[in-house]
Parts: structure tokens; sequence; C-alpha cells
């Protein structure tokens, strides 16, 4: 693929209020094929930068109303991923310097700039981008490849032991497999919050629900470990899809387009794909991979129906539907009433009706903006600053003096956590 194919791929924002810079900087990167914005004030640049995902943005210092890195700034919490260039005539260089360090800026280019100088710079910056984008699924494979390398160990030991362990050696030896799984699992959902937040609180919201069902329904041992384990997991294959998406499916379903739906719709596959890599987690791969079908068929990825799904997809995928459900409890059990027999299992929705009154479901969390905090919003997660301080304890309720406080905060020493308040 040619240089500027590859460059296609790519979208960069030019924010300047000088038009002969914008128009200078358009030509200059179009014709090394990328995908050009441009815009002539930073606060109509936030306004897309929201809107639209960027690979780079490259911001002029010197502008009305707030400065380039002031810009960056706010345009870091909303795009962390996307690399960040600054452009300035006369460079205060404690104050640049300053903003590298702390992670504010990738770059800054010198008024007036040489074409090979700033090429570079974006080319580098465009690296940047992508290795962050690829690390995202390398951590995931990586985790994937490593519990299945701690498996093999596990194998290796349970052979050794029994050439001459006794029955009290194998039972030892078990019970260290199964902690040694809840361990890889318990990293495998804090990967996932990690990498997008409200993925880990659906996780707990769908487990608590599956083991309830498990204890109504007196499971056996392994179809409770692969129900359980499924509920933990379920979503796993979200860490292929970029976040910004994962945003807007959550909060603009319908803005998304048919690429993009298929992208998301692909996420119970890489699921499946990533539990294959331990062979013991077979089933639970087949029962992550059918948590969207529908028991009338008209799910995804297989069109699976009936009995075509396995039983613990079943239960799975009713669990699923009550915990992303925007109701209260009454209101959801509801709407997977409504939708037996044709999105659900009639048996799996009475068995989750039937198990709530006993059940401690987590509140469901979501993620947001620190433009969308407003008074009567409880953090579902502590507010940190970078050093690691504690600035406000999860649980808190928010009133406007909180909120002020943060958003003073913020403007002195930038925020970089994710927002987390409960719905």
């Amino acid at each position: 693929m040619s240089s500027q194919a590859e460059n296609s791929v790519h979208s960069i924002l030019v924010v300047d209020d000088e038009e002969i810079v914008l128009v200078a900087l358009r030509e200059t990167l179009q014709r090394e094929g990328y995908q050009v914005a441009t815009c002539p004030n930073a606060i109509e640049a936030l306004r897309i930068v929201k809107e639209r995902q960027f690979s780079a943005i490259i911001t002029d210092q010197a502008m009305p109303m707030i400065t380039g890195l002031e810009f960056l700034a706010q345009a870091r919490q909303i795009q962390s991923d996307a690399t960040r260039i600054l452009i300035t005539a006369v460079p205060k260089l404690d104050t640049v310097i300053d903003a590298i360090n702390k992670g504010e800026i990738y770059r800054f280019v010198i008024k007036p700039w040489l074409r090979e100088e700033l090429l570079a710079t974006v080319r580098n910056a465009i690296q940047r981008y992508e290795l962050i984008c690829k690390n995202l699924v390398l951590q995931a494979t990586t985790l994937a490849m490593n519990e299945k390398l701690s498996k093999l160990n596990a194998q290796l030991e349970e052979k050794v032991a029994q050439v001459g362990a006794c029955n009290i050696q194998l039972g030892g030896l078990n019970e260290a497999l199964h902690t040694n799984l809840q361990h890889s699992i318990e990293l495998c959902v804090k990967s996932m919050e990690t990498f997008y937040p409200t993925l880990g609180s659906q996780a707990r919201r769908v487990f608590e629900l599956c083991h309830a069902m498990a204890d109504g329904l007196k499971l056996s041992d392994k179809d409770r470990l692969v129900l359980e384990t499924s509920a933990w997991l379920h979503d796993i294959g979200m860490v292929g899809v970029p976040r910004h998406l994962i945003r807007r499916w959550e909060k603009q379903p319908n803005s998304l387009t048919e690429a993009e739906l298929a992208l998301i719709r692909h996420h119970p596959v890489v699921g499946q794909e990533l539990a294959a890599f331990v062979h013991t987690l077979e089933e639970v791969g087949v029962t992550i991979r059918g948590h969207h079908e529908r028991f009338d068929g008209g799910g995804y990825p297989d069109g699976l129906r009936g009995e075509q799904i396995s039983p613990m997809t079943r239960l799975l995928a009713v669990a699923v539907g009550y915990a992303e459900s925007n109701l209260d409890s009454f209101g959801a059990v509801e709407h997977l009433t409504r939708g037996s027999g044709a999105a659900y299992d009639p048996d799996a929705v009475r068995s989750l009706a039937r198990c709530l009154p006993r059940t401690s479901v987590p509140n469901r969390q979501r993620e947001v903006l620190l433009t969308e905090l407003s008074s009567g919003m409880i953090l579902a997660k502590g507010i940190y600053t970078n050093t690691g301080m504690l600035l406000f304890p999860g649980g808190q309720k928010l009133t406007e003096t909180y909120i002020d406080k943060i958003r003073n905060h913020h403007r002195i020493s930038p925020i970089s956590q994710s927002l987390l308040v409960y719905c």
C-alpha cells in the first residue's frame, strides 16, 4: 500500500485563527494523503472533537478566547488517544516543555516551519496514535496468551503430581487451579475496566444476576462455572472496538453506520476467540458468542433460535438484557417479559424474575464528560489527582459547589481519568 493510501485512513484537525495558515497546512497535509479538517477558533474546534475522531490535532498557540495549550488540554479530556501538536511563533520553552512532560502535548512546531520537519512531526504523531490503538488489542491478546501459558504450566504440574501425589495433593492442585482461574478472570475484568470503565461495572451487574440464577436453579458446578465466567467476560471482545465507537453505541446507537454497527456486532466472536486461548473455557467461549442471539432467531452473530441456543447462553442473554436496561428494576422486568418468546427464552425470563428479590445488583454506571456533570449525580468512582491523591470519594453526591471545585481543579491541573456516575 502506498504512503498516501495508508495516510488516507487518518484524520487530522488543524486549528488556527489565520486563514492563510489554515490553507497552507491543509494543502500540505492533503498532498500527503491525510484527511484534513480545519477550524478558525478553539471553541468550534472543541465541538468538532466531540463529534469526530482524529488521529492528530494541530493548533496555533496564540488564539483569541483560549490559547492553544488550553484548547489541547480540553481536547485531551475528549480524545485522549489523539496526538496533540502545538504551533507557536515565540515559544515560552519552559511552558511548552512542561506541557510535553505532563503529556498535554506531544511535540511543538515553531513558525515559520520547514515543510519536511512539519511532515516528519506529523508522521511521528500518526505512528504514536497507531501504536496506542494497536497496544489496546495487543494487551488483550497478551492476556489471553498468558492465560494459555498458565494453563499449560498447571497441566504440567498436574502430570508430575499424578506420578506420586496423593488425593490430598491432587485436591490442593485443583483448588490452586480454581484460584488461578479466578485471578485470571479478575485480571480480564480489570483490563476491560481500564480500557472502558463501564464495561467493568456492566460485568459486575451481569455476574450478580447469573450468580443468583445459578443458586435458584441449583446448577451443577460445571454449569455454574460456565455461566458465571461468561457473565464476567461476556464483553471482553469490546477491547477490539475503538472507545469512541463504544461511547456512541451507548449514547447514540442510531448514529452508527452499517460498518460501525458490524464492528460492534462482531464483539461476541472476538470474545469467543479470546476465551478459546484456554481450552477449558471452550464452553464459556460458545456462551459468550451467543449472548446477543434472540430466541426467535433475529439475533447475531449466527441467527440461532430456540433450542439451538445453549441453556447457559439463554440465561446469560436475559441477565445482559436486564443489566443493559436504562429502566428501574420493575420496568426492566416488564421489558424482559414483553420480549419473552421473541428476544428471550421464557423459562430464562421467569428464572431471573424469581431470583431478583434476593439479589443485590450493583447500580448501573455511565461515563460522563466534565462538562456533563450536574447537581444530584453520584460519583461511582473516586476522583484522583494525577499524583494519586483522592479529591472526591466514590459515593459522593454532587452539588453545584462540588462541581465548581472539580472544574476549578481541572483548570489548574487537568483531570485525566474517566468520570463515572451512577445512572
